[in-house]
Parts: structure tokens; C-alpha cells; sequence
């Protein structure tokens, strides 16, 4: 198979991925090993690293996640987990730690996982689709255009990250109860 064939195969493969909203996540607790299976089978598709009990333990004992209760994970620190492998290939775990405080101290945690979810779902859709600014004919120049896309993207996050560190954060939006 060609190289181009190959990436191809793998873009057809890969836009099918969709990450799970809050709802399709598990809604009763799981042990470790359950939550390490679940984790591979969500980021696993996407070739991300593997996530391992170590890898949890080390969440939980720097506080990056809420230690489990007897040894069970519910529906939040699953959620925290994924994130995490999401964005650790681009973050320290403490910067993702801030970042899902400081999102969800203005928004539900619910919410915010769901949104994030649904733009992380579009993009992948979207992945190696041709964009209005890309010129890319062959594999060289797709991986050039890619590249360049993902640096101009980390310095722009970056200097997001800097700023949300910086500012004051403000309180969840409280719901109004209807009688």
C-alpha cells in the first residue's frame, strides 16, 4: 500500500472516532482496571499513549483527579481522565488542572466536558480535510502544513493559557429553579 493510500485508509478511520459525551460515559463506579480498559478503548483509536494504573495513581496522589472511593472512579474523574490524555500531549498535568478549574468554576462540569467533547468531535471529523489556507498536494506537504497548523495553534494556546492563569476567575452561573 502507498504511503498516501495508508494516510488516506487512516483519515476515513479516524473521522469516524467520536469521543463520548458526559451521558455515554459510565454512570456507575469502576475499579482501576476498568477505567484503564475504558480509557484505551476511547484514545487507543486515536494513538494516543496508553493510559496506565501508574498513570492514575499519579492523578490522584498529586491531586490532579479526586481519589476514588473504595478503590472506584465515578463519572467525574473518568471524565478527568480523558481529558487529561487529551491534553497532556500538549500540557503539563498541572496547566490541565487550572485550565478544567478555571473552565468550570464559570460553567458546569457537565457542560464544559460536553462542549470541549463537541469541538475535539468536530475537529476529528474535519482531520486532514482541506482547509481554505492549506496548498497541500502530496503526503510531504500535508505534513508540512499539518505541523505548521499544530505549531501556530500551541502558541496560540499558550498565550491563552498565560492570560486565563492571570485572570480573576468568576463564580458558576447559578440555575434558577423552576416551581
Amino acid at each position: 500500500m502507498s504511503d498516501y493510500k495508508e494516510y488516506q485508509r487512516w483519515l476515513e478511520l479516524v473521522r469516524l472516532i467520536e469521543l463520548p459525551h458526559w451521558d455515554n460515559l459510565p454512570n456507575f463506579d469502576l475499579y482501576m482496571d476498568q477505567v484503564v480498559a475504558l480509557m484505551t478503548e476511547y484514545t487507543g483509536p486515536l494513538g494516543l499513549e496508553a493510559v496506565t494504573p501508574a498513570m492514575v495513581n499519579n492523578y490522584v496522589k498529586n491531586k490532579v483527579i479526586v481519589a476514588p472511593t473504595k478503590k472506584k472512579y465515578q463519572v467525574m474523574q473518568i471524565a478527568d481522565i480523558l481529558l487529561i490524555t487529551l491534553l497532556k500531549q500538549s500540557f503539563s498535568i498541572q496547566e490541565i488542572r487550572t485550565g478544567i478549574d478555571r473552565v468550570t468554576a464559570s460553567e458546569y462540569p457537565k457542560q464544559a466536558y460536553d462542549r470541549f467533547i463537541d469541538l475535539v468531535n468536530k475537529k476529528i471529523s474535519q482531520i486532514g480535510k482541506s482547509r481554505p489556507d492549506r496548498n497541500a498536494n502530496n503526503l510531504t506537504d500535508q505534513l508540512l502544513e499539518a505541523a505548521s497548523d499544530m505549531i501556530v495553534d500551541q502558541l496560540e494556546t499558550n498565550q491563552l493559557v498565560k492570560i486565563v492563569k492571570n485572570s480573576k476567575v468568576h463564580e458558576p452561573t447559578k440555575i434558577k429553579k423552576i416551581k
